[in-house]
């Protein structure tokens, strides 16, 4: 017999921008999913290295210090089944689209309901 794992999935919201990524936090949390929240790379490394599971990882391409796709590159080195979804306010065409292959792609600025829906529909191919 199939046992379903009825848990909140997990969610690392990575952003330079507080206010952005305190808007994701809200969005996703009010969707039912467990957030972590960095404002950097190195905190997010920091924070997946205290964290068990981690079922996707939503960074900002474009922060000060590291940025989303070299975290990204990071954490799939350890977790290889992590979910990546990437914002920006820069095309994929403008930041380099082979950084991008095997993710998805949200361009800020983008409506609450977009972040959600981007999120569960990357999530339902990518089951626990």
């Amino acid at each position: 017999m199939n046992r379903v794992d009825w848990s909140p999935r997990t969610i690392l919201v990575v952003d330079d921008e507080t206010s952005v990524r305190e808007l994701m936090v809200r969005v996703l949390r009010d969707a039912g999913y467990l957030t972590l929240s960095a404002k950097d790379g190195d905190e997010a490394l920091a924070l997946a290295a205290q964290q068990g599971q981690i079922d996707l990882l939503v960074t900002d391409v474009v922060m000060r210090g590291m940025s989303g796709d070299a975290l990204a590159e990071k954490l799939r080195a350890e977790r290889s089944t992590l979910a990546v979804l990437f914002t920006s306010t820069f095309s994929p065409a403008r930041l380099g689209e082979e950084k991008f292959v095997g993710a998805a792609f949200l361009e800020k600025p983008f409506a609450p309901q977009e972040l959600a829906a981007a999120v569960a529909d990357l999530l339902s191919k990518h089951p626990k």
